[in-house]
């Protein structure tokens, strides 16, 4: 199916091109991922998790308060950050106060410094890696990081900026009635199945790989 049968679709539905063009996502420059330093890293990540399965407006909300409580999320401090510090966030009243979820925070922080002693950084690490394989970004991520599978990774990366798909339920939703989608968006099988779909759109059209997915979410309704 080309691309065109569903930026037609979003076009419709969202009221025209220039209202469409307001509603994707801002895609940041390769060069400009390498600049962020690796606790924004560490935040962006933690946030992601936290969201996952809760209010997000609670998070976001809270989220100066987190950045308060976990000092700035600086890597090479809680990559070996003492267990009673683990214990006293639990208790902390600016945070949502979930362990499980604390605890992902010096598991990612190793899976940051161990990328940056190979790439010099994890933002250099993430401007390296080709949008054309999302598919073994978020297998890295979710091998090496904690609480990094399902969609919080590819939330993460919406949010830095990196150029990738999420495969929300509106998505796959459009994906599966198109007929490119027939495994769980879970699975690698329709991981990869998304991936050389947007791959080939990106080819057809030359617009970044997040537009089109946001756009195709355009195309269910509501």
């Amino acid at each position: 199916m080309k691309f065109s049968v569903f930026y037609q679709q979003a076009l419709a539905r969202k009221g025209g091109e220039q209202a469409l063009k307001s509603l994707l996502p801002p895609v940041t420059e390769k060069h400009r991922l390498a600049e962020i330093s690796d606790d924004r890293y560490l935040s962006e990540i933690t946030r992601c998790i936290f969201k996952a399965g809760f209010v997000w407006r609670v998070i976001e909300n809270k989220w100066p308060d987190f950045e308060a409580a976990f000092e700035g999320f600086v890597p090479t401090y809680w990559q070996q950050v003492p267990p009673e510090v683990l214990e006293q966030l639990a208790t902390d009243e600016r945070i949502v106060r979930n362990m499980q979820k604390i605890r992902t925070v010096p598991e990612n922080a190793r899976m940051i410094m161990d990328v940056a002693k190979d790439h010099g950084s994890f933002g250099q690490f993430l401007a390296q890696w080709p949008s054309t394989d999302q598919v073994g970004l978020l297998l890295y991520l979710k091998r090496n990081g904690e609480r990094l599978g399902g969609n919080s990774a590819q939330y993460f990366l919406r949010r830095v900026g990196w150029d990738g798909f999420i495969l929300s339920h509106d998505v796959v939703t459009a994906l599966t009635r198109a007929g490119i989608l027939d495994a769980s968006p879970a699975s690698k099988k329709g991981m990869s199945q998304a991936q050389e779909a947007f791959n080939r759109w990106h080819e057809e059209t030359e617009m970044p790989i997040s537009h089109l997915s946001r756009i195709v979410s355009f195309t269910v309704d509501n």
